[in-house]
């Protein structure tokens, strides 16, 4: 009931400046995720519009999954240029500020470089202005695993929300948007699996193991 309510109000225009869209060569969603848990109320208005825009993406997460290959990548491209998996200093699970903990690995390279993404997969969401990753890209990729790109100076021209890429699709670039204004350029790169049983819901992973050089 809630699915078929989203996607009316979508297509009525209510969810039309969250641009999300089905991936490429789908044609509908194939099932509903299970309202998440322990949602708090929202707290102003600012927080209202973004748990609404999260409701949005959630209703259409389905037609992704349902799109990319059952078993994970047992192995994914570095996505920035010129970067080797040598480079990139360890930090997933060093502490940060809020009383976070790093979810990804920040590679640097110099603003402007080239991003690409670091599998197959379709682009699900493609953020501006977040505070704390400032412009970001997700990609679901094979077993519903979500590539997070953060902290991008710009997005290719040609990027757009429901794209199939591949590894040689570039997304962006690098930059130091949100929470980096004050680091030097890297792309914080967060790779987030799901359960079996519930994809729609997903945690952290270090994505260092998985990286190879491009």
């Amino acid at each position: 009931m809630l699915l078929r309510l989203f996607l009316l109000l979508f297509t009525l225009g209510f969810f039309s400046s969250f641009a999300q869209v089905l991936p490429d060569g789908v044609d509908g969603v194939p099932f509903e995720c299970p309202a998440p848990e322990n949602v708090r109320e929202p707290q102003n208005e600012a927080e209202r519009v973004e748990f609404e825009r999260r409701a949005a993406y959630r209703a259409f997460l389905p037609a992704y999954l349902a799109a990319v290959p059952a078993e994970p990548d047992t192995s994914i491209l570095m996505p920035v240029e010129g970067i080797t998996v040598s480079q990139v200093a360890d930090t997933y699970g060093a502490p940060r500020s809020g009383r976070r903990v790093h979810e990804g690995q920040d590679i640097f390279a110099e603003a402007g470089t080239p991003i690409y993404s670091a599998a197959t997969g379709y682009v699900y969401r493609i953020g501006q202005g977040s505070p704390l990753g400032g412009n970001t890209i997700t990609v679901i990729a094979a077993g519903g695993h979500r590539h997070y790109y953060a902290h991008l100076q710009g997005f290719s021209e040609e990027l757009r929300e429901g794209q199939y890429v591949t590894t040689d699709t570039l997304l962006g670039y690098v930059g130091n948007t949100g929470n980096a204004i004050t680091t030097p350029p890297h792309l914080h790169f967060g790779v987030y699996v799901g359960e079996a049983e519930n994809l729609c819901d997903w945690d952290a992973i270090n994505p260092l193991p998985l990286l190879t050089d491009r």
